[in-house]
């Protein structure tokens, strides 16, 4: 069977037993900080197990992409190196949420390994948990295995458990024995690929306490996982899952793109290891995932980064493996299409990635083969050097490890390990921010607060019962019209009113129904309230302004990726009153065109009137996955956390569909006007724009105008200094352009609404004045360069007369003189000329610029060689009587003081410095 039709025909099979087929979740788990990667194909079942959410149906299959890099069933180390260890790899699953159990789990997989898919049933093997009577009798009494082949295993390996606490409970794997005399019993669970499980079926049945006692669950569920890769090999007679239609065509690539032979263990090891690494790598790309420098970014540069190591294997030094992911599309895009939706988007991001650590792995190779000859016969790699190769040169542990382990070394991974520690306290140190301590305090106190209900999307002002008062400041309402900040959409602030009582609030938070409000008291106790009603009233403007840049935020989304491209995904976003800020993954510098379209585009949805639809009421949300049915292309933002059902927000089906629990406007015409007024890079493959709308579009507008009469007084400033300057050379001054010029941008936007029209005049008048003053600015100072050239030269002419009039001191000549110069340039410009004509000699010029002495000394080259002058010591004892310092080189040095009044008698010294610096 080809691997296509071993994943057809295993959802098929439960499809037939009732079971709905769902889409895999992305290997990005948005919303769940506790994992970087869907690692399991419960991961989106996790809330049906916590009894926090529910399905609308009570059987499930699907096929799990899967990323794992550590952990029991995964060694970063082993992959490649033997046969069925991966780092990506899909997991097919069937679920039961408290319908059928062990029974129907264990005959239907019996069905399929044994009758369906014809394995020999000789050679299976069943564990179960070693208390475990009940399924050790249904394996011998629904199936017909070898009763023999049942095996007790203890809590490590057939107890699974979510988490310390939580639901948990045996489970039962299947094992298959590819040994050839069928000798494999004693390497069940022995971590020896002769004999592999392929399936482990988990009986959720109890409830792990905090005090560690296990409470059976009131409904008892079934999570099944099988190894898509392992059951390929199983089913197409291979030894490895290297060697089965999953990965040959991969490896094909790697072999025609390399031009190497994928024989003998070197270059077998590589091929495997960068094509196991390609499809994690193009997996994580297409769900949203970035190379990075910590948390799941991070993982992607080390696997690339070990990617990129392997290439040196096959002599391949520039970027490659980005060309592998073709393959990748073409192998696997029927059953997972956005791989090949978003395949440019991730040859680009790769490609990116391999020229960036290629620049610096030669010198870190450089540096590792450094080491190892100072070491000489020690086996142990120091961790010191291993923390600067990653610290310098980007080279994750695991890589160090790698190349230790290829010349028989250890690496000190306890040292290497404090290093690491000291720099992220250092780090923590550097930006540690006050924590409120008090809120976190609340938080432990919520078990006692009651659920509260949320009003704010249809009304901001409700009356409400005031339910609990935590630590004086602290309150919740049974009803609330104020957001708790979510999905990037800032808290709403307001005030809560009651007899004899007024309070701001300034904050909220959620967790789960529960809601809280941060008050600051204005009058009474809230104590006195508690089980009476209040009025809560939500800042009306501030709201409004906050549901303007939220519904801007969808429509820049779909514009971002009309304009950019669908590779392009959201990563983050702050909505709040003032602004909106929307970060996306992108690898290149948004030109001027490309934020013009986007602006127009926005703006064209906003001129067209549409009515926004959000489903206001719960009872009107969608699953999940009716959702995906219903909008097709509808989008999950980043960082929010979706429970069993969904709300969904939508502005013309066609162009934005979101699901989203935040706040809106009606109609998109409320937004009023949209404006990018910056785009940023913030990370690699990273980049931010922020835009205005509403109320932020009017101080948008007064800072441009302000920034254009800063312009219009700088371009009148220089064209008084053109003019005088013209005027001091002996020039008749060119004409200013007219006044009415500079005045007229103010005049025209500030009459009526804003509209993009009054954005384009903004642009343009703030174009022709930054270019004007670059002009202008150009200009002037091309007037001041010929005006100190003249005055240099006006004031060189007087130099051969200080050189006639210079005092003699041993065969050499002394100048000393206050000159005219308006820059310590010309000043300098003045010692050259005088070095040049003195012949030999030491010469000090003073002159007064800005209200502040100047000084320059020279000593010509034959006083330098002969004696102890030297111009740098000699100005710095001049500088000390007009109050000042200075210095320089032995030839040509500068000076400066404040005392303006004993220039003229510090210049007069200059006769006793030198003499000083001679004396014996």
């Amino acid at each position: 069977m080809k691997s296509s039709e071993i994943r057809e025909s295993f959802l098929r099979f439960f499809e037939g037993r009732g079971h709905r087929i769902v889409p895999s979740a992305p290997v990005i788990p948005h919303g769940d900080p506790t994992l970087l990667f869907t690692n399991a194909g419960m991961n989106q079942f996790k809330d049906v197990f916590l009894g926090t959410g529910k399905r609308e149906y009570v059987r499930a299959a699907d096929t799990q992409k899967c990323i794992r890099v550590s952990g029991k069933h995964n060694d970063l180390e082993e992959v490649g190196r033997d046969t069925y260890h991966h780092t990506f790899f899909e997991m097919l699953g069937n679920w039961s949420f408290g319908d059928y159990y062990k029974k129907e789990a264990i005959a239907w997989a019996w069905e399929l390994l044994t009758e369906v898919w014809g394995l020999e049933k000789r050679r299976l093997y069943a564990t179960v948990f070693e208390t475990d009577d009940e399924a050790e009798t249904l394996w011998k009494k629904v199936t017909d295995i070898n009763p023999a082949h049942v095996l007790r295993f203890g809590k490590k390996d057939n107890f699974w458990e979510m988490g310390d606490t939580g639901p948990c409970g045996p489970c039962s794997e299947i094992h298959i024995d590819l040994t050839p005399d069928l000798s494999g019993e004693k390497l069940v669970n022995a971590g020896d690929p002769r004999v592999m499980e392929i399936w482990n079926l988990v009986f959720i049945q109890h409830n792990r306490t905090k005090e560690g006692r296990l409470e059976d669950l009131p409904a008892k569920h079934v999570d099944t996982g099988m190894g898509f890769e392992r059951v390929c090999a199983v089913l197409q007679g291979k030894s490895s899952n290297y060697d089965t239609d999953v990965f040959t065509p991969i490896i094909g690539t790697i072999a025609k793109v390399t031009e190497r032979p994928y024989e003998g263990e070197t270059n077998q090891v590589a091929m495997r290891v960068i094509a196991d690494h390609a499809r994690m790598l193009s997996f994580a790309i297409a769900d949203g995932a970035i190379p990075g420098n910590d948390g799941r970014g991070y993982v992607l540069r080390r696997i690339l980064r070990r990617a990129a190591r392997f290439g040196r294997n096959l002599q391949m030094r520039d970027p490659f493996i980005y060309l592998i992911p073709r393959a990748v599309a073409d192998s696997m895009g029927k059953a997972f299409p956005e791989v090949v939706e978003k395949l440019p988007h991730i040859e680009r991001v790769i490609k990116a990635e391999e020229e960036s650590f290629n620049a610096t792995l030669d010198r870190g190779l450089d540096i590792f083969e450094t080491v190892v000859q100072r070491i000489g016969h020690s086996r142990m790699f120091p961790g010191e050097d291993a923390f600067r190769l990653y610290d310098t040169f980007g080279f994750p542990l695991d890589l160090t490890q790698l190349l230790a382990n290829e010349r028989g070394l250890s690496v000190d991974v306890g040292t290497f390990t404090e290093l690491m520690e000291e720099q992220r306290t250092r780090a923590r140190e550097a930006g540690k921010q006050e924590e409120a301590a008090d809120v976190a305090a609340v938080v432990t106190k919520l078990g006692d607060v009651a659920d509260s209900t949320f009003v704010g999307y249809e009304r901001l002002e409700t009356r409400a019962r005031l339910t609990r008062v935590i630590d004086g400041r602290f309150i919740s309402l049974d009803q609330t019209p104020f957001y708790a900040q979510s999905g990037g959409q800032v808290d709403d602030t307001g005030i809560i009113r009651g007899e004899h009582f007024l309070a701001e609030v300034l904050d909220s938070f959620k967790q789960d129904k529960k809601i809280i409000h941060e008050i600051r008291i204005l009058e009474g106790h809230p104590e006195e309230l508690t089980g009476k009603e209040v009025e809560a009233a939500v800042d009306r403007p501030r709201r409004l302004n906050i549901q303007r840049n939220h519904s801007a935020t969808h429509l820049v989304h779909e514009a971002l990726r009309r304009v950019l491209g669908t590779h392009l995904h959201q990563q983050g976003s702050l909505v709040a009153p003032d602004r909106l800020r929307f970060d996306f993954n992108h690898f290149e510098r948004i030109t001027p065109e490309e934020v013009r379209a986007i602006d127009e585009i926005v703006n064209e949805k906003i001129a067209a009137a549409i009515p926004v639809h959000a489903l206001n009421d719960p009872k009107e949300w969608l699953t999940i996955d009716d959702a995906r049915r219903r909008y097709p292309h509808v989008k999950m933002f980043f960082g929010d956390k979706y429970g069993d059902r969904v709300r969904i927000v939508e502005i013309d089906p066609q162009f934005s569909v979101e699901l989203c629990g935040g706040t809106h406007v009606t109609n998109t015409q409320d937004i009023g006007l949209f404006k990018i007024v910056s785009e940023s890079s913030i990370a690699s493959g990273i980049r931010r724009i922020e835009a205005v709308t509403g109320d932020g579009i009017k101080r948008y507008i007064e800072e441009q105008i302000e920034k254009i009469g800063g312009l219009d007084e700088r371009i009148a400033q220089l064209l008084d200094e053109t003019a005088s300057l013209e005027k001091e050379l002996g020039r008749a001054a060119g004409a200013p352009p007219p006044r009415e010029r500079l005045t007229f941008v103010p005049t025209v936007v500030t009459r009526g609404h804003p509209t993009p029209e009054t954005l384009r005049i903004l642009e343009t008048a703030l174009a022709e004045r930054e270019q004007g003053l670059e002009s202008y600015a150009r200009a002037a100072s091309d007037l001041r360069k010929e005006l100190s050239r003249t005055r240099v030269q006006e004031a060189s002419s007087g130099i051969e007369h200080l050189v006639s009039d210079a005092t003699q001191m041993d065969g050499f000549r002394i100048v000393a003189s206050r000159v005219a110069a308006a820059t310590m340039d010309e000043l300098k410009s003045l010692g050259d000329t005088l070095r040049e004509r003195l012949g030999s000699g030491v010469g000090v010029l003073g002159s007064v610029i800005d209200g502040k002495v100047a000084l320059v000394c020279v000593v010509t080259d034959d006083l330098i060689k002969t004696t102890p002058l030297q111009a740098g010591k000699i100005v710095g004892a001049i500088a000390k009587k007009v109050g000042g310092g200075g210095g320089g080189r032995a030839h040509l040095a500068t000076a400066g003081g404040k005392d303006v009044a004993k220039l003229d008698g510090a210049l007069e010294d200059i006769g006793d410095v030198v003499k000083s610096m001679l004396a014996p």
